[in-house]
């Protein structure tokens, strides 16, 4: 079988510009000529195995990282945006939208901002009357998806901050648990910490050095809320180096931002990458195991999963998703060619909106998407109490899952038909960009399809997909 070709310009170019080389020092370190660096930069050749082995040797590049999803990842956001009514008779082919997001991915993602802002614009438009009361109303791109998608194209890894919190972990071990290695590096700071039957779940006085955390929390989100103080006391700097090369377009989104660094820290430490990953392939990632062994939360250990992506010695690529009961996804990750709708709900077969039903209990999933990769999906509902009587409670659920030739690693895809192809459900990512045209959940039309309506004949939908 022919070995498919390796075009990955864009990458080359990122690495290019990290180690801070010219095309001519870059060639000269990869043992190749400048043209054909130049060629290979601009896709019009593939990375030939000599520039694989010789980013390995130099620059110590996993080489994996040659073939990450970013380039999946454009496409199908950029599918996505095209199918957007005000473009869906534009008719951009599949193969010019590759192009777009391999050649050019900067362009790809500046597109995408746009089509972000004019979302927003539209729906503020739709409330005109409320919005031309207030003077704060401007047409600028949503801080928080801003930041999620900070974190979504750096593979949801942030190398700095997970080696620091890892550095953390490793000063703790001589404390009897990490929550007292959390105390007193707080009390190293001068602050005090104590617990509280009213009030949020976190709070910091500034002026008194006391943290305050609520009674009602579980131990395990108690440890993980003083580790998030720790690294906004302890790791500010490291924090605010780290927003300084991300260039946030608002002081909002870069704040948002910096807490969700902060609670990377304390996942980080609560579970350091080179302990952690060793105990997941152990454990063949059985979620209740490692929360046992790190103390940490079903949902803390399964997006920890999500981020083990440190070059050289990565994790299973997994996809992680939250979601609420109305289906609006919370929280998003994929680093396997899964995506996630931007816009709207997940798709309704996929099991994690099952997963409601049946709380405390973990939900299989065999799935094959439009473009016929196959996953295996794992859903649990992760509901929080509010700690007493009356207290509302937040209801969620989460998936962890990966693409199925990595399922054998997974304690939970034991015993499952993986070889039998009609065990696999049909999913995709949105109705409006999904390509199947018998699906019976489908809640919108398909954009980029023609719909055929018989007057005297109904079947489970009031049209036929063409």
């Amino acid at each position: 079988m022919a070995t498919q070709k390796l075009y990955a310009g864009a990458k080359l170019r990122e690495i290019r510009n990290r180690v801070a080389l010219t095309q001519r020092e870059f060639a000269t370190k990869l043992g190749v000529s400048l043209p054909y660096l130049n060629q290979m930069e601009n896709n019009n050749r593939p990375v030939s195995t000599t520039v694989v082995l010789a980013l390995a040797q130099e620059f110590g590049i996993d080489v994996t990282e040659l073939s990450t999803g970013d380039s999946e990842r454009l496409v199908s956001d950029l599918r996505e945006a095209l199918a957007d009514p005000a473009l869906a008779e534009s008719d951009v082919p599949l193969a010019d939208i590759r192009l777009s997001a391999s050649n050019a991915p900067a362009l790809a993602r500046a597109f995408l901002k746009l089509h972000h802002t004019y979302r927003e614009t539209h729906e503020r438009l739709a409330s005109l009357d409320d919005a031309l009361g207030r003077q704060e109303f401007r047409m600028q791109p949503s801080p928080w998806d801003e930041v999620r998608d900070f974190f979504h194209y750096c593979d949801n890894y942030i190398d700095a901050v997970d080696h620091a919190a890892e550095n953390f972990a490793k000063s703790a071990e001589q404390k009897p648990s990490m929550r007292i290695a959390a105390e007193d590096a707080l009390a190293h700071v001068g602050v005090s910490v104590r617990l509280s039957d009213t009030g949020p779940l976190r709070h910091y006085d500034h002026a008194n050095k006391s943290l305050t955390l609520s009674a009602h929390a579980s131990p395990e989100t108690q440890c993980f809320q003083m580790l998030l103080q720790v690294a906004l006391l302890q790791r500010n700097s490291l924090l605010e180096a780290t927003l300084d090369l991300a260039k946030f377009q608002s002081e909002t989104a870069r704040d948002i931002a910096k807490i969700g660094l902060a609670n990377y820290f304390a996942g980080a430490a609560l579970m350091p990458y080179g302990k952690f990953h060793a105990a997941a392939q152990e454990h063949r990632h059985d979620l209740e195991l490692l929360s046992n062994q790190f103390g940490a939360s079903i949902e803390q250990v399964a997006h920890r999963l999500s981020t083990l992506q440190r070059p050289g010695n990565k994790g299973i690529p997994f996809f992680f998703v939250r979601v609420d009961q109305a289906g609006t996804i919370t929280k998003r990750h994929s680093a396997t060619r899964l995506q996630f709708a931007r816009f709207g709900g997940a798709c309704p077969l996929w099991n994690v909106h099952r997963a409601f039903e049946t709380p405390g209990r973990f939900l299989r999933q065999l799935a094959e998407t439009p473009d016929g990769v196959r996953y295996f999906s794992l859903a649990r509902d992760v509901s929080k109490s509010g700690g007493h009587y009356g207290a509302p409670v937040r209801r969620y659920a989460i998936a962890l899952g990966c693409e199925i030739k990595h399922a054998d690693r997974m304690v939970y895809a034991d015993n499952m038909d993986i070889s039998n192809a009609a065990a696999f459900q049909p999913i995709g990512i949105s109705c409006r960009i999904c390509e199947r045209p018998d699906c019976h959940q489908r809640s919108v039309p398909p954009l980029e399809r023609k719909l055929m309506i018989k007057e005297n004949e109904r079947g489970v939908l009031p049209y036929e997909v063409g």
